[in-house]
């Protein structure tokens, strides 16, 4: 699926990542650890075509994404990816079945087929009760599991998670926790986290840890 050779990135004069190779296979649930400003969150937004690269490469399923214009790397995040990062993003004057399926009006899909798949991502994810509120009378939790569901709302191959819980309580995050595993065992989906928590850094299949810029 994803396949990482000899990448590079600075910026400016800071060399952050120093030749990071790394492959992502269908089905994997993997975690990436290390500490502050190792690289992690710069890999993945590079994964997710969020920022450029100096040199080395990224595929997804054969395609290069350093050989893709503005447009198609907009056409790639949109299709193939899903992104979650720790503060909700969620737009406060929309409801959650609103925000969760934000990504189709966004690509022009918006029909009826979009608000049967939200209603049923609310279902997996425990918040179908919530289908009408918004963002500010939902629980911190809650509101991440709308921003898991919008993430999936376009049925991408690889969801990318930026810190998921590092805006949680205990609870919460253990509750993400239980569902980034389920996503991946019973559905199959591919995921790959950046985390400082220990819990979730162990809950995964195969674990990354970042030193200086490098994969350890």
């Amino acid at each position: 699926m994803i396949e990482i050779g000899q990448l590079h990135k600075s910026y400016g004069a800071t060399e952050v990542l120093k030749g990071v190779n790394g492959r992502v296979s269908k089905g994997d649930f993997i975690t990436i650890v290390g500490a502050s400003g190792a690289g992690k969150s710069t890999l993945l937004h590079l994964i997710a075509g969020l920022d450029s690269y100096n040199s080395g490469s990224i595929s997804f399923d054969g395609m290069s994404l350093g050989n893709l214009s503005k447009k198609e790397l907009n056409n790639y995040r949109n299709k193939h990816i899903g992104l979650v990062f720790q503060f909700h993003n969620l737009l406060p004057e929309l409801t959650a079945l609103e925000n969760i399926t934000l990504p189709r009006w966004i690509g022009g899909q918006m029909d009826g087929n979009a608000t049967e798949k939200a209603k049923e991502l609310m279902e997996l994810l425990g918040i179908a009760h919530r289908a009408n509120h918004l963002p500010n009378e939902m629980s911190g939790g809650e509101q991440q599991r709308v921003a898991i569901a919008r993430a999936l709302i376009n049925e991408p191959e690889l969801l990318l998670a930026d810190e998921p819980t590092g805006n949680l309580d205990s609870a919460n995050a253990e509750a993400v926790h239980d569902l980034l595993v389920k996503l991946n065992e019973e559905l199959g989906q591919t995921i790959v986290v950046v985390t400082h928590n220990a819990e979730l850094a162990a809950l995964g299949k195969s674990k990354w840890t970042m030193v200086d810029g490098k994969l350890g």
